[in-house]
């Protein structure tokens, strides 16, 4: 067994059963390997970020990590951003990056680069293996620092010799860490904060997001007061019609104050203190209001979801959450808009849905519109890194192959990533994806006047604008096997996606917004 085979049956051994790859020369005994490993199944994306988006949206879903196959420093760093969002997910995910053999790295040949360096900007785990016979035992490390809570990016270099080097020997699986459990200590002195009456806000992320959190949040709300509140850009967000529906933490800084306004306290419960995206002039960074204190109930590597029980049971007992009604909006007629087309999917959205959303600015609009759909899965955009959303999705139908996963996206976001399109349709996945085209970067162009810059004139806006030529995604989609149609009126949108839901595979609506 040589060291590429040793790595593969190691990482199957360990629940890690698919790889989004991307190789080069340094990674072909990784390639070969594979059809020796038939449980490993190998997808390919046609651009590294592709591969590590996808890679993130599988271990949303799935709870376990992907791993990515990259080549050398540069194919890191072309799947940086991506891997910036999946840091910020806290996903699980092994990177396997190919270098040079050992002996040609003295050489300095074209490729070479310091890949820790790149890899190490991810703050996650990292290690180069030195010999055949070693790689098994730093896959399965690899792994487990991977899947310790709350999840994390790990990343294995595997130099070319090594991994076609005999003496390799697949390794069991090391168990990660488990969470660890908020004090009760900490739990009362919480609980006394929200007994004393004055305003405050509780701000929950990470797997607060699921059933179980969002139940406890509802609880302590109903019983204290407090105003619930999830992070602005969750990773997992389960919604929906029997389920409560907490408000996210605005993204916008003028929101977010006034969803903040009067509070005494900020508790929080695996997530930050909240700040202002960037920095504005003659604005505030910090967001809760002037003299607030901030609390932590539970940092993310805690057992959030326990501390938030158990912070219920001490507040809340008897108590019983608010959960949202089944609710739909009115399907809409007319010209498609950036305001009547969320109202399309809030009445149309399957049950059990996945929904990766980089809608952006025609976006502001959806949870209002889904908060009363049948359940589903919200995946958004946790490290503001545009690109994300396609490979997400991706990642997402792989994981869930029964499920219907929906793509929101923006047309200047899908731009980065377009070329999953092409994976989506080599794999047959069950992606239907929603492309608002305004063509332009409508985000810059709020931003723009945010920042208090003053010019607006024609050179600024060129680069804000995605026109001349204008960007046929339905022939890009085409091209790459994906069938689509283009929707002018809510009529359309629908029709387009009553078929594209009916029909196996992948399809894109180029919508007109």
């Amino acid at each position: 067994m040589n060291g590429a085979q040793s790595l593969i049956r190691t990482l199957v051994g360990a629940g890690v059963e698919v790889c989004f790859a991307n190789p080069g020369t340094s990674e072909m005994h990784f390639v070969a390997a594979l059809d020796s490993v038939p449980e490993m199944r190998a997808v390919l994306g046609l651009f590294e970020g592709v591969v590590t988006g996808a890679a993130d949206g599988y271990g949303r879903i799935a709870g376990r990590p992907a791993a990515t196959l990259l080549h050398l420093g540069p194919g890191l760093g072309n799947g940086l951003a991506n891997l910036h969002n999946a840091r910020r997910a806290h996903t699980p995910v092994v990177n396997v990056v190919g270098d040079h053999a050992t002996y040609h790295k003295q050489y300095d040949a074209p490729l070479e680069s310091d890949i820790e360096a790149v890899a190490g900007s991810l703050e996650g785990w990292v290690r180069r293996s030195a010999r055949a016979a070693e790689v098994g035992a730093d896959a399965a490390d690899a792994v487990a620092a991977a899947r310790a809570h709350p999840g994390r990016v790990a990343t294995l270099i595997l130099p070319a010799d090594v991994s076609w080097g005999d003496g390799g020997v697949a390794v069991g699986p090391v168990p990660p860490p488990a969470p660890t459990a908020v004090s009760q200590t900490t739990v009362k002195a919480i609980a006394e904060i929200l007994r004393s009456g004055e305003p405050a806000a509780l701000l929950a992320g990470g797997p607060a997001g699921r059933e179980a959190g969002l139940r406890a949040l509802s609880r302590i709300a109903a019983a204290t007061g407090a105003k619930p509140l999830i992070e602005t850009f969750p990773a997992r967000l389960e919604r929906g019609a029997g389920l409560p529906a907490i408000e996210r933490l605005a993204y916008l800084a003028e929101q977010a104050t006034q969803q903040l306004d009067g509070v005494a306290h900020v508790i929080l419960a695996g997530a930050k203190a909240p700040v202002s995206f960037f920095a504005y002039p003659g604005k505030p960074s910090v967001l809760a209001p002037e003299g607030a204190q901030v609390h932590t109930l539970a940092e993310l590597d805690h057992d959030v979801v326990g501390a938030l029980e158990s912070l219920a049971d001490e507040v809340a007992a008897g108590t019983e959450p608010q959960l949202a009604p089944p609710r739909r909006p009115a399907r809409p007629s007319g010209p498609l808009t950036a305001q009547n087309w969320v109202d399309v999917i809030g009445a149309m959205l399957p049950e059990g849905a996945i929904v990766s959303d980089e809608a952006n600015t025609s976006g502001w609009l959806l949870p209002a519109a889904t908060a009363g759909a049948p359940r589903h899965d919200l995946l958004t955009l946790t490290g503001g890194a545009i690109g994300q959303c396609l490979p997400l999705a991706t990642g997402a139908a792989v994981a869930a192959p029964d499920r219907p996963v929906i793509a929101l996206e923006s047309d200047g976001s899908a731009l980065y990533t377009i070329a999953a399109l092409w994976t989506q349709a080599r794999e047959q996945l069950n992606v239907t994806t929603v492309l608002l085209n305004n063509r332009a970067y409508a985000i810059l162009r709020l931003e723009l006047q945010r920042v208090g810059a003053q010019s607006s004139g024609p050179r600024a806006n060129e680069l804000l604008d995605l026109s001349r030529p204008d960007l046929d995604f339905v022939k890009i989609a085409e091209g790459m096997g994906v069938p689509a149609a283009r929707a002018t009126t809510a009529e359309e949108l629908a029709d387009q996606f009553r078929r594209a839901l009916a029909e196996p595979g992948p399809h894109l609506i180029d919508a007109a917004v």
